[in-house]
């Protein structure tokens, strides 16, 4: 039995040629996206504090519930803000490769994740300074 060809070239460290020349992609993906360890744990974290502050809201009925929404509040601002950074570094990028469409929409999508972080910490305080007293 024939071992398969590494997927990467261990002397070039670069994704070694099809027979038609072309390279492939290296890495999991989900259509054209590519899964990373960052985009999943931000995808986790997600979707962990939306139902964190929905199970708050929904099942909780005693003086927990304030600090509840305002933890899940506070990590959904932080989800935002890593969103925010990252579609500033994805518009430098396409703004270097000279993708001016790509540079705009990255800009204007990390700038709605950026206000979207600063109103969830900005809701995560008032709740907090309202159970504090």
């Amino acid at each position: 039995m024939t071992s398969r060809p590494p997927r990467v070239d261990a002397r070039s460290h670069v994704v070694p040629r099809r027979s038609d020349g072309s390279r492939g992609r290296s890495g999991p993906y989900i259509g054209p996206l590519r899964i990373t360890p960052t985009r999943t744990v931000l995808a986790i974290a997600f979707v962990g504090s939306l139902a964190y502050i929905a199970y708050a809201i929904l099942r909780v009925e005693d003086s927990a519930q304030i600090p509840m929404v305002t933890t899940g509040t506070a990590v959904l601002g932080l989800v935002f803000t890593a969103f925010s950074v990252g579609g500033a570094i994805r518009m430098w990028r396409a703004w270097q490769d000279g993708m001016q469409v790509r540079t705009v929409l990255f800009a204007v999508a990390g700038g709605i994740s950026g206000m979207i972080a600063l109103g969830c910490f900005s809701g995560a305080i008032v709740l907090a300074l309202m159970w504090g007293g």
